[in-house]
């Protein structure tokens, strides 16, 4: 068996796939592409993924797209270290916080990341240029577009920061009533949400739980964790990419 998954270092979603192969031991070759060259935009890589997007994963023959499916699959597939609740009732809950994340801090993220810092990358395109890069997206073309090449509304950054503290509440309330993990025990819920805390306080958010002691500790034990320490290699980081990245925690 031979896994190879096509991810991208900074790639949130890729890092929560990375880090679920690291919980597993599962040995597996990375093919990195460059988001930002349009690698995850060509017809070769469209054939794996018609999404455009990254991470895929291709175990032999078979293909899995989307980072929450492939780690589904890797449960299925790999059950020796399941990293999912035993009971029904506990995995309806875990599926419970994968789809809030998806729903409310995984798209809120994007907003302060491309205006901080992928933001350059479309600044000094043509509008032709940058409308034909839209073109080629299948999955966010409508988010790309709303950029454009001045970025994100204040607005639509307040929102976005109310949404990332919200989940912060809501990851607090949850830990300091039981813990150590969101569900108790380590799950695919801790997994989901980590890239997103990491890139949090990488751009400088991390003040959001500085009164929630709970995702502090949770936090900072996750980060002792071996297989986050594989996961976030040199240029995981934004900081490790964009020297100018502001960090204030």
């Amino acid at each position: 068996m031979a896994l190879v998954l096509y991810n991208a270092a900074q790639s949130t979603c890729s890092q929560k796939v990375r880090l679920s192969l690291w919980e597993k031991g599962l040995a597996f070759e990375e093919v990195k592409l460059d988001l930002f060259q349009g690698d995850q935009l060509t017809a070769e890589y469209k054939q794996l993924n018609p999404n455009g997007v990254v991470p895929t994963l291709v175990n032999n023959d078979e293909v899995i797209i989307d980072s929450s499916v492939i780690l589904e699959y890797l449960d299925d597939l790999f059950p020796e270290i399941d990293l999912r609740p035993e009971s029904a009732l506990a995995r309806a809950q875990m599926r419970v916080w994968l789809r809030f994340f998806e729903e409310v801090p995984v798209p809120a993220i994007r907003i302060p990341s491309y205006n901080r810092v992928f933001l350059r990358h479309y600044q000094n395109m043509t509008e032709e240029e940058f409308l034909a890069v839209a073109e080629k997206k299948t999955l966010r073309k409508d988010f790309f577009l709303k950029m454009g090449r001045t970025g994100y509304s204040e607005a639509e950054m307040t929102q976005a920061m109310g949404k990332l503290a919200n989940t912060i509440q809501r990851m607090e309330q949850a830990l300091a009533n039981g813990g150590p993990w969101l569900m108790g025990e380590y799950s695919q819920a801790d997994i989901s949400i980590i890239p997103v805390i990491m890139r949090m306080q990488d751009l400088g958010l991390g003040y959001l739980w500085d009164d929630c002691p709970s995702v502090a500790d949770w936090f900072d034990r996750y980060r002792q964790r071996s297989a986050l320490i594989n996961t976030f290699y040199h240029t995981s980081l934004l900081s490790e990419q964009y020297g100018d990245v502001i960090i204030r925690s």
